[in-house]
């Protein structure tokens, strides 16, 4: 059963993806890129070359691509290949109005005709697998998924990754599993299943009772960057780890060296350490009401560190999971 640590624009950059592997153990998810673009002539420019870095550790891994032109994307999954990915996968998914308004992510929905022009483009050049990750359509009125399907079985997409929700929903309301399992039990290619899966549960039943090859979990890891570990408990029968705030604290000394390491600058490192700590202080509990607030203020590094040297956090009972929405 495989599971997918989804790929999150400003997210899972490498320092992100290696904290969660630290913290998966030897549970860590599969690993794919941010979202590279194609909307440039030129593909590998510095900031799609940053974004297409992995570790060793990492291997197999995924490079995600998006844009709309076929010639452009066939030529930078080619590239992506060239740089060592394993597999490369199209977005047809992301609701973002400046990436979906333009045809590009979840814009594809709404041009089958050219989603199915890309995908075989693609598969001409590539020699690596190629994987699909897509929404249901682009609303209500438009529910594509059906013949999204057939177009990458009839390509030779080797994955479809499926969102349970449209392109209008954004994140809004529920994924419809019922859909994704509906697709899934169909499908003669993989079906990885995306969408409020928050907690080690809820992974369980939906790798159960929906017929999917697997599991993407995205926005959740940022609430709780151990949900892999703690769904790799739950399916060898354990309890799923319980969280200490000594851990919490521990990672997130961890996660400003990862960041450090990769050489961001003091104001970036403190804008992804106040990313993932939004959520994480959401599990401190009542007898820390002002914590959450002192650390999203803080005006540098030092101050918010300071803040997780705190003796009160490290009490046993401070701290608590799940508490984590969407996915």
């Amino acid at each position: 059963m495989k599971i997918i640590l989804s790929p999150m624009h400003g997210v899972t950059d490498l320092p992100f993806r290696r904290l969660i592997r630290e913290l998966s153990g030897a549970y860590a998810p599969f690993f794919v890129s941010e979202f590279l673009s194609t909307g440039s002539s030129v593909f590998l420019t510095p900031s799609n070359l940053r974004a297409a870095r992995f570790c060793k550790e990492e291997e197999p891994f995924c490079i995600q691509i998006f844009g709309h032109n076929a010639e452009r994307l066939a030529s930078a999954a080619l590239q992506a290949q060239e740089l060592g990915a394993a597999f490369v996968e199209l977005n047809a998914g992301c609701p973002a109005p400046k990436v979906a308004n333009k045809g590009s992510g979840s814009g594809l929905l709404k041009d089958l005709p050219n989603l199915q022009k890309i995908l075989h483009s693609i598969k001409e050049v590539l020699k690596v697998p190629l994987f699909l990750k897509c929404r249901l359509g682009w609303d209500e009125s438009s529910i594509v998924i059906n013949e999204v399907l057939e177009i990458a079985e009839n390509c030779d997409v080797e994955q479809l990754t499926v969102h349970g929700r449209t392109k209008v929903q954004s994140y809004k309301g529920f994924a419809n599993w019922n859909a994704i399992g509906e697709i899934a039990a169909k499908a003669k290619i993989p079906v990885i299943g995306n969408g409020d899966i928050n907690n080690a549960e809820i992974a369980l039943d939906r790798i159960k009772n929906y017929n999917v090859k697997g599991i993407s979990i995205g926005r959740a890891a940022l609430h709780n960057p151990w949900i892999f570990l703690q769904i790799a408990n739950a399916t060898e029968g354990k309890e799923p780890a319980k969280i200490t705030g000594s851990q919490v604290c521990n990672a997130i000394f961890r996660y400003e060296e990862l960041l450090r390491e990769d050489n961001l600058r003091d104001g970036q490192i403190l804008g992804r350490l106040k990313q993932i700590s939004a959520r994480l202080c959401q599990g401190f509990n009542a007898s820390l009401p002002d914590f959450r607030v002192k650390v999203l203020r803080s005006e540098n590094c030092q101050a918010f560190l300071d803040n997780f040297s705190n003796s009160a956090i490290l009490s046993p009972n401070a701290f608590s999971l799940p508490y984590a929405v969407g996915s």
